[in-house]
């Protein structure tokens, strides 16, 4: 059948597959490949020698001596009289000649189209392109971190817009069961030290921190967001990572307040979370903001057992000692039975939270902590943010006084090594590729949708938090009703 195809080339022209008339394979046709094709990509195209090709554009001139025409014909004929090789595909606009010798000899200064190595002998990293880098691993030009500041154009939010979410429908209600226990698989899946870089990276992104863009910049004056928490117009991006905190800290809190089952259940959501905390401190991922959301998840008093009464009064009410005490006395035996378990199943985890992770979270909300770049990769800006916007430093005035000093100190050291900081944090995300799932369960948009609802989430902030803090309260009571 193949033959007498061959034999009669108007059947040939006829058929679909070969809309083309192909040449024979004998030499006396090879005569006629210099001439022009109304389809130049045919197979006469690849066929010609290379002498033979019109120069077009800035194409180089390869010197290079064309093939005897017994060769050509002899690489054209097969043994049934059938071509060799399929037509190939349509080349290139800009063509790419390789001299015989290309996979051995080092590209040149004066070579315009760079060579392709040969298929054959060739690794991978050779033949195939490297994937582009991700955002946060993206170089910092030195004109941007070493820019002046200008002047400020408008308010800027680095919230990601609202997409499509991969967990949550278009409506949603608040805790929805299937969407919880859909999250508490996929933290189950990721160790601490995962969700560490999955937190930070998160929390790098809604500072300001990596990923801000050229007209981010020009709008907000300065290169980094935080230099813009110092400003006066960085209020929006102040209020935003005061929800973000806040937020963080309740779903904290009902990880552990919604695990309705055994009391081991709970101890092992404790333990989680302190496993989380010690990821995230200073010298592991260093990200000082989800330390202190996850923290404040730990001593809120609807979690707290009798240890953490003391500093929740701190925390919380700003009040210390018998009126503390009072204040809280409803809470005091909140969880106790749970933190009793912990403390005799889990007793490494609890004693890491009493004999480290407190003191140094105390020391963090007075300024005294560690915040060198380095071993912390995204400094605490809570206290810095409450006092812009116009909180009260809580505690007597004298500590009060140095407190704020500290307070204010660090804020500018903080702006001045943002370069550092974003250094340090992009290291520590080199070579990191996120869950897309985990990453978006831990941004504000989802939280918030999360907890309130699709209706809720765009209700008043301190009404939002006022609900929730009584729908914890009603869990609390729940799990270890009052005696």
């Amino acid at each position: 059948m193949e033959k007498t195809l061959l034999a009669n080339p108007g059947t040939t022209a006829s058929c679909p597959a070969r809309a083309r008339k192909w040449s024979n394979s004998q030499p006396a046709d090879l005569a006629h490949m210099g001439q022009s094709r109304e389809d130049p990509t045919g197979i006469e195209a690849f066929a010609m020698p290379v002498s033979a090709l019109p120069r077009t554009g800035s194409d180089p001139v390869l010197l290079k001596a064309p093939a005897p025409l017994g060769t050509v014909a002899n690489s054209l004929r097969a043994s049934d009289g059938q071509l060799q090789a399929k037509a190939p595909a349509k080349p290139p606009r800009t063509p790419s000649f390789e001299l015989p010798d290309a996979s051995e000899r080092p590209a040149t200064y004066c070579e315009l189209v760079p060579r392709v190595p040969c298929v054959q002998g060739t690794s991978l990293s050779q033949s195939c392109p490297e994937p582009e880098a991700p955002w946060w691993e993206a170089e910092e030009d030195e004109e941007e971190e070493n820019r002046c500041f200008t002047r400020p154009q408008a308010e800027i939010s680095f919230c990601p817009p609202d997409t499509p979410s991969c967990l949550l429908g278009p409506q949603n209600r608040p805790l929805e069961p299937q969407v919880l226990h859909t999250l508490r698989g996929l933290f189950l899946e990721h160790h601490p030290g995962s969700t560490a870089l999955h937190l930070l990276l998160v929390d790098c992104q809604a500072t300001g921190l990596l990923g801000v863009t050229r007209d981010q910049r020009d709008n907000m004056g300065v290169s980094s967001g935080l230099e813009l928490l110092t400003l006066p117009h960085g209020c929006r991006l102040r209020l935003e990572l005061l929800e973000r905190h806040e937020t963080l800290a309740l779903a904290g809190a009902l990880a552990v307040l919604g695990c309705s089952g055994p009391l081991e259940e709970r101890a092992a959501a404790l333990r989680g979370l302190v496993e989380l905390a010690l990821a995230l401190r200073p010298g592991a991922a260093g990200d000082l903001p989800g330390l202190a959301a996850v923290m404040g998840a730990l001593l809120m008093p609807q979690v707290r057992g009798e240890q953490g009464v003391e500093e929740a009064g701190v925390r919380v009410t700003g009040k210390t000692g018998e009126e503390a005490c009072a204040g809280l006395f409803s809470q005091v035996s909140r969880l106790e039975h749970t933190w009793r378990q912990l403390r005799r199943s889990h007793t490494e985890a609890a004693l890491a939270f009493e004999q480290e992770l407190k003191p140094l979270m105390r020391a963090l909300d007075e300024g005294a902590g560690p915040c060198d770049p380095g071993e912390v990769a995204l400094p605490h800006v809570a206290p810095m943010v409450r006092l812009l916007e116009g909180e009260e430093v809580a505690g007597p005035l004298d500590e009060s006084c140095e407190r704020l000093l500290r307070t204010l100190h660090g804020a500018r050291h903080m702006a001045r090594d943002a370069p550092k900081f974003r250094k340090v944090a992009a290291q520590r995300l080199r070579g990191f590729r996120p869950n897309p799932e985990l990453r978006e369960a831990l941004t504000t948009g989802f939280l918030r949708r999360l907890l309130w609802g699709s209706r809720g989430a765009g209700a008043p902030r301190a009404e939002r938090f006022e609900k929730f803090q009584r729908v914890l309260g009603v869990l609390s009571q729940r799990l270890e009703p009052d005696s």
